[in-house]
């Protein structure tokens, strides 16, 4: 496998990926992506192998901050720093924009993202609890 591209791309590449990745379950559809990112600053990023899409990472501009909403990458390409430039592509976009701070919501069930955030300089700010103590929500965030 070369090294995958990164590139800007779409919101079917991106819900199409989603569904690819096994720890999502009921992953948005493509209606919930327009919602979102309707009349707002948003970027999608998908890591291509070739013409395979094998990670993605969706974010947009929320309360002032750039927030990172979805993304993920395919089991057998983990590993691979796939996640880690798709971050890093994200992070310098955001930054060129003129924001701050990122920030992201992660389930406690998904122990990988947090390791990935604190290792990446993401700090946590906020907590929610809801009912199962695995999908409690953590919010993170990182200065830019």
């Amino acid at each position: 496998m070369a090294n995958p591209v990164i590139s800007v791309s779409d919101i079917a590449t991106a819900v199409a990926t989603s569904k690819r990745i096994p720890e999502f379950q009921n992953p948005p559809e493509a209606a919930e992506y327009e919602k979102r990112l309707k009349d707002t600053p948003h970027l999608i990023l998908v890591a291509f192998d070739g013409t395979r899409p094998v990670g993605f990472k969706v974010g947009y501009e929320r309360d002032g901050t750039f927030y990172s909403w979805m993304g993920g990458v395919l089991p057998s390409y983990r590993r691979r720093n796939i996640a880690l430039r798709l971050a890093q592509k994200q992070e310098e976009w955001a930054r060129k924009q003129g924001y701050k701070s990122v920030t992201f919501k992660t389930r406690n069930q998904h122990k990988n993202m947090l390791l990935f955030a604190l290792k990446r300089g993401f700090n946590v700010v906020g907590f929610k609890e809801k009912g199962d103590v695995m999908t409690n929500r953590i919010l993170l965030r990182k200065v830019l």
